[in-house]
């Protein structure tokens, strides 16, 4: 008996080297691009698996067949997680060798992070606002071409597609971009190491303030090794994992501290990053004065409001000199990507039509997010649970149906109350971010462009559509079995 169990664990333990394995294919194409180049200097493979020019559609192959690994191995360790792992240490370790396999995959699905780093090199070596200053305004006013030849971070930054645009992030982001930058002397290969090992540690980080909220191996793991994640925040090195660092905390020192004002200070340093932070701001401070009666919540809503923007305009004044400082939130609301928009702006010839019903669902979104803050104020009893969902919800809208630039990466921002929602919807945030991965089979077939954003948008709607299908389906099985075994049970009573 007890040789079956040790084989049994052995076979179990296959899981982890399989994802291990995969994760190490995932990564060579990046290494033997590095050891034939020497340098990501002049990078531009973008949605190429194989980081060349061989036949786009079998690398497209390649990386499906990599990713379905990678989810297999993913789901199946889930499952198993209860013999894998003795205790939370041992997650911790296997998080970090997966994070750090992902640390040499060069970002091959997003150019990003060379826009992150010209930035800080613009504002940290060059003393340039980088509000108000784009990289090629720099580059190409006056003498200023002549550090591109010994600064290779600033360059690659100038050949971004972002290069001719004005920071579109807070101007915490910006700080972190300034101090990243200045410390890599101008090399790009040196800096795009620095700001992934800072993305690995970002990530543990972030596993283990789960486990502090949750004390269950199950949302470490579903967050740790998910491929989704690993590819996004350390592969393509974006900074919604830091948005995402930042709620955890706020949601930490609230639940675990009972520190409001600690919690308010995370709060805005995320928003301080990526804006759509403020929409947890009125669910925090009612849920922590749940005790106090309406009047009074509100009382506390607009004080612990106003520091939470003191908070905010405090970030700004290392970069503000007028209003066009917020022009970041306008560049992006102004670009159409991969989303229904994009559906109607191909199949119907009708002027303004996306923004305008932008403009209406705005409209509808503002109206039902207030009245539901007014309601929540005045309920007698309130659960985080609740307030959680009620997040989550109104996150989802604002994600699918009010950004207009939507991205793959964005999906990350579901993932800090996740461990609240529902059993089904938590499984639907997954598997929405898993089709997300898969989605991108279109752009490593045909490139990115944004006309490629409606088989994008439709492989997006119909994986999610197969997906609550599916869950559905087993849904009513679990309930129809649940309802036999009750039967069984009055039968025997009887």
């Amino acid at each position: 008996m007890k040789e079956k169990i040790q084989n049994a664990l052995r076979d179990k333990r296959i899981l982890l080297i399989l994802f291990i394995m995969a994760s190490i294919i995932f990564a060579v194409p990046s290494i033997r691009y590095m050891i034939q180049n020497g340098t990501v200097l002049n990078f531009n493979e973008y949605f190429k698996f194989c980081l060349d020019d061989s036949n786009r559609i079998g690398q497209a192959i390649i990386y499906i067949a990599v990713l379905v690994i990678l989810t297999l191995s993913y789901f199946s360790i889930l499952k198993s997680r209860k013999k894998l792992f003795k205790n939370i240490k041992e997650v911790y370790i296997y998080i970090a060798i997966i994070s750090l396999i992902f640390v040499f995959v060069i970002p091959f699905l997003s150019s990003d992070i060379f826009y992150y780093l010209g930035i800080g090199r613009l504002d940290s070596q060059y003393n340039q606002n980088p509000y108000y200053v784009t990289i090629k305004d720099f580059v190409e006013s006056g003498e200023n071409s002549k550090y591109l030849e010994k600064d290779t971070v600033l360059a690659q930054g100038y050949s971004n597609d972002w290069g001719d645009t004005t920071v579109v992030y807070g101007p915490v982001w910006t700080f972190i971009c300034r101090i990243v930058a200045g410390i890599t002397f101008g090399n790009i290969d040196f800096a795009l190491l620095v700001f992934k090992l800072l993305n690995m540690a970002i990530h543990i980080v972030n596993s283990y303030l789960i486990y502090k909220l949750t004390g269950k191996k199950l949302f470490v793991l579903l967050y740790g090794i998910n491929p989704y994640m690993l590819i996004e925040g350390i592969a393509n090195v974006h900074n919604d994992i830091y948005v995402v660092a930042f709620i955890l905390a706020s949601l930490y020192f609230l639940l675990k501290k009972k520190n409001l004002i600690i919690s308010i200070l995370f709060l805005a340093l995320a928003t301080a990053i990526k804006y759509f932070a403020i929409l947890l701001l009125p669910f925090v401070i009612i849920y922590h004065f749940r005790d106090k009666k309406p009047s009074e919540r509100l009382k506390k809503c607009i004080i612990y409001g106003i520091l939470f923007l003191l908070i905010i305009v405090a970030t700004y004044v290392i970069y503000v000199q007028d209003l066009q400082v917020l022009n970041g939130i306008l560049t992006q609301q102004e670009k159409y990507a991969k989303n229904f928009y994009i559906i109607l702006m191909e199949y119907f010839n009708i002027p303004n039509l996306a923004s305008k019903i932008n403009s209406i669902l705005l409209i509808i979104f503002i109206y039902i997010y207030f009245s539901t803050n007014v309601e929540l104020l005045c309920e007698k009893k309130i659960s985080f649970r609740r307030c959680a969902r009620k997040y989550e919800y109104f996150l989802l809208a604002f994600l699918f149906l009010l950004i207009t630039n939507f991205q793959p990466w964005y999906i990350m921002w579901l993932f800090p109350l996740m461990m609240w929602q529902k059993k089904r919807n938590m499984q639907l945030i997954v598997q929405i971010s898993l089709i997300s991965q898969f989605a991108n089979t279109v752009f490593l077939i045909n490139g990115e462009g944004w006309r490629n954003g409606t088989p994008f948008t439709f492989f997006m709607l119909l994986g999610i559509s197969i997906c609550l299908w599916l869950n559905q389906e087993r849904d009513l099985k679990r309930k129809a079995l649940k309802y036999r075994k009750q039967l069984e049970v009055q039968r025997r009573k009887n």
